[in-house]
């Protein structure tokens, strides 16, 4: 990431996001980084405090190093955040279940766990580190170098079935299969309760959560349109659980969590989303309450995978087995 320093705090740097801001008079006396957080609530207390002590913090023109300074009504803050800078990634020896190979493209059954691609916090131990390794560095380059072969993804802790392109034409042809929402996508989840009907349609628009940046929700406004259609295939535990079909029309973030959420059915399991009240848990039989007390992510897995070979245009099917945990979480149930 580029430093601020006294001479580069300026709103001339095109490469650099800057906010200039006024502390009013409930805001007196509080100290800057709270002032900061409070205010630019997208950016986190230990990336402020780090943009702070790289001089990237003026008050009323004059540069501030100091986290724990006091603010007085009227002063202006000017934070100066510099574009980050992400480290090309590198190839890394990580295993790989391949479920399909030709020389456009690769089908992978990506394990829970896996980050799909860098970003802050994962910059290294990726599917795509894995995918520089295994096909080569004449990989890096395609559909950019930041993400490369990488036309969708799947969240860290859901399993299951990803197509990854191996060439510059494969990669726009599987880019505008997904824009036109040609793919077929299913996932199996298993979810708290049993929906009522036991199949149908959910339709409403995703965007960030209005009271938890860290979250997406369904928006009365704004948003992006997303649909999925679920299928309950599994009453477990006398109705306090469900193994669940969920069918993507759509393809937003965290969708299937989102939607599943917003009808009354969360993801077991989903740390983010999911309510895993006592109440709940001891609803399960003695088995499943063991399996829960360390079961960590989203019961989330993704089950099959669809679409036509952008090159060859051969009609593509796969389908992948529930990984190990979902099982016995379901044979717990």
């Amino acid at each position: 990431m580029a430093e601020c320093g006294p001479d580069n705090n300026s709103p001339d740097d095109s490469t650099a996001q800057v906010y200039e801001l006024t502390v009013e008079e409930t805001e007196k006396k509080i100290r800057v980084d709270r002032f900061l957080a409070d205010r630019l609530p997208d950016l986190s207390r230990s990336r402020l405090q780090a943009l702070i002590a790289q001089q990237c913090l003026r008050i009323d023109g004059g540069v501030t190093e100091t986290a724990n300074f006091r603010l007085k009504v009227g002063q202006r803050v000017s934070l100066t955040v510099p574009e980050a800078v992400d480290p090309e990634p590198e190839a890394q020896d990580i295993p790989l279940e391949i479920v399909y190979e030709d020389a456009h493209l690769l089908v992978i059954n990506k394990p829970s766990g896996l980050v799909v691609h860098p970003a802050p916090g994962n910059q290294d131990g990726t599917l795509v580190n894995a995918l520089i390794h295994y096909c080569g560095d004449d990989f890096k380059g395609i559909g950019g170098v930041k993400r490369p072969g990488i036309v969708h993804r799947i969240d860290k802790d859901t399993s299951g079935l990803m197509v990854v392109a191996k060439t510059d034409d494969c990669h726009q042809g599987l880019v505008q299969l997904f824009s036109t929402h040609d793919i077929e996508r299913s996932y199996n989840a298993i979810v708290w309760g049993t929906a009522k009907p036991v199949s149908g349609k959910i339709e409403g628009n995703i965007g960030r959560s209005p009271k938890n940046r860290k979250k997406m929700a369904v928006v009365p406004t704004g948003g992006k349109r997303a649909v999925t259609y679920y299928k309950t295939l599994k009453v477990l535990a006398d109705g306090a659980a469900s193994l669940v079909e969920c069918t993507l029309e759509t393809g937003r973030t965290h969708q299937i969590r989102v939607h599943m959420t917003h009808i009354g059915h969360p993801l077991l399991g989903d740390p983010l989303y999911g309510s895993q009240s006592q109440s709940r848990v001891k609803s399960l039989p003695a088995s499943a309450q063991t399996l829960m007390k360390n079961f960590e992510r989203q019961a989330l897995h993704a089950k099959t995978l669809g679409f036509v070979h952008p090159i060859t245009k051969e009609t593509l099917s796969f389908s992948s087995e529930l990984s190990i945990d979902l099982k016995d979480l379901i044979h717990s149930l």
